[in-house]
């Protein structure tokens, strides 16, 4: 078995999670129904060689559901506690590299019914003689769920209905869909003042329960109001404990009050105790509206809002300017003169600004005008207007900034007026640019500003526009520096530092620029390579540099270990080679290649090794598991190995082995004759393991220079009817298990044969057609069938494929001729039963299928049995054809499939089942038993 074993995936969907329903391959789709908060637990079963990987996907579903963005890569996939917004569709994906990748999807729906709530909505009319005749009540129900819900409506116990109350209306609304849930109450009575209950229903599916609310309606039903006991805005200070008092005054029945934040959640340190809400200790993050709503499902809810203000004074900043009408920038006798001063204060209302010059009070005057900007244009600032100015007017000028209300400090700011009051110059020192740093280290650029008083200095981006280091677009500095700490080399380039008006004169910004070049080490490729090659062969290693700074006096060294090989300059190239010849031993290790420049080095990593690839199990073998004994069972493990080529030849491999869950492995040696080809099947069966436990088997090949890679799978025994016995060498299926002992239906059909049993099919099932119990009478037993009504045609077909059963070309332990006896039972009952045909298709023959046994026709109410010989030359598998007849009364079913070593007894052969060209003869296909010994290693070639 070469190169013809490689095969593309394939993909099944098996469910072992708490499903409440499945409904099988329909027409388009799998839909899996689970009830919300169980567990989901999706199964990928997949064949094909290599190994295919698995990948699990979903879509649909809600955005915020994060598996979307993910993958799960486990062959089964569980939720515990799943959630609605879980639903969807899931698909799992394997791929092997051999064609296109296979996938298969299902739906997941998940059901759920909330508890419902009713609401209770009114209309005025006009006054009538009383006042319960003043209204018409509408009872609004309402339940999210999955199916959608069905309401029922009762007064008391009455259960009500459209037209047995000329006073009741029940109704849908237009604008919803489905269900009945408006219970209109016409011209209130006083039988109308009672107990209405809805029950909400989803029909029990997942065993879901009916939900009921109940509403007492009587005549003091009313909806809610509510009023606030507190101040509208509440101003307060930063530490100061608020609580807000929210009172119903009106309401049946009893509202409930919340408290909600316009601005988002309550507070953490919130205090909750019904309609008070207490905050300690208030900060200027608490700030905002507070709502306090009432609901008690009548009407509308009540709501009622308060503003809290929490004061604050911060950011104090001054700025002078020269006189407006001259061109100069500096401060000059004779000429006016003015400075600003701004905070941030809360409330804006309260804040209030005063004068100083040298500690005592200004008041504003002709010469000295003291004014506050229109907050619109420049919130907060207020301003001195020396006209004027003389040499008296030197000195230093505070304006105070406070809050009315107090208990805030207040902000004071300096500013010196005198003949060295100049504006700002800016310069960057000779030293300072260009700014030549390595990656990772920290530097300080540098502006030096001159100037009485020194303003604030702002840093941008003056190449580019990009964010700076700390993201803002603006790096403000106080002192001209800015600092970057993890220098890296996307921050190249040039800086732009100016003066702000902030804390200086409002004038035309002063600016320098600043050039930063950031070195760093080579980037180089590839940063790891292993390579794995056999002694006497020759290998070349190469190293690429893909960026560096500066690009200049590039250098390179290639070391064994520690040991030196060879150095050398780069001139115009960007790589460099090193090749050995002839591997020994003494040649296998890691090799480097440093790349140096100033800033540092970048390195090429080798690993040369002779280790052998590992090789990869075969988990497509069919029927891998051997029943021989009562307490022990025995598998056939099968691997081929990975690029058997690339190295030395494999001398032998090293085969560990243990129980799941335990420590130690035993190990032994399993030696290989000859060398392995690429794709070549290699099976060594293992006996003596105990029913029922699983093993770990790790298998390591081995060459001259030693251990290779290890592959590690686990193998689990099966109590599945699907095992070739030893001493009997017999296979049975009773179609019991879940996977139908690997039978799979044929794509190329018009339907598919369906596994039940009697106890579990569909109640409107046809009468006089199929069986009513498995072949052995058992109701709850399964068996295999095909049903033939609607929409089933006249001559469709339905095809069932088994397993292969692997037959090793030769079998030197034995007769390669054994005969064997394949049976099964049938089942062919009514008055328009089709055809039943059995063919044989064997390996590599695909397109050939050989008519094996075959029957028409109504053959009673009871089982049969059908048996043949066959004798295959090679791998085999049968295939059982249903072919609907001219009614919906054919069904056809089969049971017990089974093949025994040894001919069909002569007695139990029917006269005659074969259709015309074989009618006399039995089908005689050679089959060889698959033996079984202990401790023999097969190459299959």
């Amino acid at each position: 078995l070469s190169l013809g074993l490689a095969a593309p995936p394939t993909v099944r969907i098996v469910h072992s999670g708490l499903a409440c329903n499945i409904e099988e391959e329909r027409y388009s789709e799998r839909v899996y129904t689970i009830r919300e908060g169980e567990t989901l637990e999706l199964t990928c079963l997949v064949t094909g060689h290599p190994r295919p990987q698995i990948r699990w996907t979903k879509t649909a579903g809600s955005a915020s559901d994060r598996f979307q963005d993910s993958s799960v890569f486990n062959e089964t996939l569980r939720i515990s506690n799943i959630q609605r917004h879980q639903g969807g569709r899931y698909y799992c994906k394997a791929e092997n590299g051999l064609g296109s990748p296979a996938i298969k999807s299902i739906r997941v729906d998940v059901y759920y019914l909330d508890d419902p709530i009713v609401t209770v909505h009114q209309s005025i009319g006009e006054a009538k003689e009383q006042f319960y005749y003043e209204r018409t009540v509408f009872l609004r129900c309402v339940a999210n769920s999955n199916p959608p819900v069905r309401y029922s409506w009762r007064r008391g116990q009455e259960v009500l209905l459209q037209g047995s109350d000329k006073g009741v209306e029940i109704y849908e609304p237009f604008f919803t869909q489905g269900e009945t849930k408006i219970l209109k109450l016409k011209n209130l009575r006083p039988q109308d003042y009672a107990n209405y209950s809805c029950i909400a229903s989803v029909r029990n599916v997942c065993s879901i329960p009916d939900k009921m609310v109940s509403f007492r309606l009587s005549n003091k039903t009313a909806s809610p109001s509510i009023k606030l006991l507190v101040d509208d805005p509440i101003v307060v200070n930063p530490g100061e404990a608020i609580t807000l008092v929210c009172v119903t005054t009106g309401g049946e029945p009893t509202p409930s009050l919340t408290w909600v934040r316009s601005a988002g959640i309550l507070p953490e340190k919130t205090v909750l105790n019904g309609g008070t809400l207490t905050i300690p200790a208030i900060t200027s993050e608490d700030a905002g509206t507070y709502s306090c709503i009432a609901n008690n499902n009548v009407g509308n809810p009540a709501k009622k809002s308060t503003n809290i203000i929490v004061r604050a004074l911060k950011k104090g900043r001054f700025w002078i300017t020269p006189d407006p009408y001259h061109k100069d920038d500096n401060i000059q006798i004779g000429r006016e003169v003015k400075i600003s001063c701004q905070v941030e204060a809360i409330p804006s209302e309260e804040l209030t600004f005063s004068w100083f010059k040298n500690g005592r009070p200004l008041r504003s005057s002709e010469r000295m005008v003291i004014t506050q900007t229109d907050p619109d244009v420049s919130p907060g600032t207020t301003n001195l207007d020396i006209i004027d100015l003389k040499f008296t007017d030197f000195g230093t000028y505070t304006c105070v900034a406070s809050l009315k209300g107090g208990g805030i400090s207040d902000i004071s700011i300096d500013v010196n007026i005198s003949s060295s009051t100049v504006p700002p110059n800016l310069t960057v020192p000779q030293e300072k640019s260009p700014l030549v740093t390595r990656e990772g280290d920290t530097i300080e650029l540098q502006c030096q500003v001159t100037g009485k008083p020194k303003p604030i200095i702002l840093w941008s981006r003056a190449d580019k526009e990009v964010a700076m280091p700390d993201g803002a677009m603006q790096t403000e500095s106080y002192d001209g520096i800015l600092r970057i700490v993890n220098v890296s080399r996307e921050m190249t380039g040039t800086y732009r530092c100016q003066t702000s008006q902030y804390n200086g004169f409002n004038v035309k910004p002063r600016e320098a620029l600043v050039q930063l070049i950031v070195q760093y080490p080579p980037a180089v490729e590839p940063t790891f390579l292993e390579i794995r090659q056999g002694q006497g062969r020759s290998i070349t290693m190469s190293c690429r540099v893909l960026r560096a700074y500066p690009t200049r006096v590039l250098t390179y060294e290639w070391r064994l270990g520690s040991k030196l090989l060879r150095t050398g300059q780069f001139d115009v190239q960007d790589s460099t080679e090193y090749t050995i010849s002839s591997l020994s031993r003494d040649s296998y290790g890691i090799y480097n290649c440093n790349i140096i420049n100033e800033a540092g080095a970048g390195r090429c990593s080798f690993l040369v090794t002779g280790k052998a690839y590992a090789p990869e199990f075969y988990y497509d073998t069919y029927n891998p598991l051997w029943q021989n004994r009562p307490r022990v069972y025995s598998y056939s493990l099968q691997w081929t190995q990975m690029n058997p080529d690339a190295v030395d030849r494999i001398l032998a491999y090293r085969l560990g082995i243990r129980q799941a869950g335990q420590q130690r492995w035993w190990e032994q040696e399993i030696t290989v004759n000859g060398n392995i080809q690429k794709g070549e099947l290699i099976t060594y069966n293992l006996t003596e393991l105990i029913k029922p436990e699983a093993y770990e088997v790790r298998l390591t090949p081995i060459t001259r220079f030693g251990e290779g890679d290890s592959t590690i799978r686990v193998i689990k025994y099966s109590g599945k009817k699907i095992f070739m016995y030893k001493e009997t060498r017999e296979f049975h299926c009773g179609f019991e298990d879940g996977n139908i002992c690997l039978f799979t239906q044929d794509d190329t059909d018009n339907f598919d044969w369906t596994k039940q049993s009697t106890a579990t099919r569909d109640t409107k099932y046809t009468p006089n057609t199929g069986p009513n119990a498995d072949r052995t009478g058992s109701k709850e037993g399964f068996y295999m069938y095909i049903e033939t009504s609607r929409p089933r045609l006249e001559g469709e077909k339905a095809r069932l494929v088994s397993p292969v059963f692997s037959v090793a070309p030769k079998n030197p332990y034995g007769a390669t001729n054994t005969a064997y006896c394949f049976s099964f039972y049938y089942h062919m009952y009514g008055q328009h039963i089709g055809s039943l045909n059995v063919y044989l298709r064997l390996k590599g023959q695909t397109a050939i299928e050989n008519p094996l046994w075959s029957s028409s026709g109504n053959k009673g109410q009871h089982w049969n049995q059908a048996r043949v010989n066959i004798n295959p030359p090679t791998s085999f598998q049968l295939i059982f054809e249903g072919i609907r007849g001219p009614g919906i009364e054919g069904d056809i079913a089969i049971d017990d499939v089974s093949i025994v070593e040894g001919e069909c007894m002569k007695s139990d052969q029917p006269a005659n089942n074969l259709r015309s060209g074989a009618v006399g003869t039995l089908a005689h296909i050679r089959l060889f038993p698959v033996i079984i010994l202990m401790s023999v290693l097969s190459h299959q070639r």
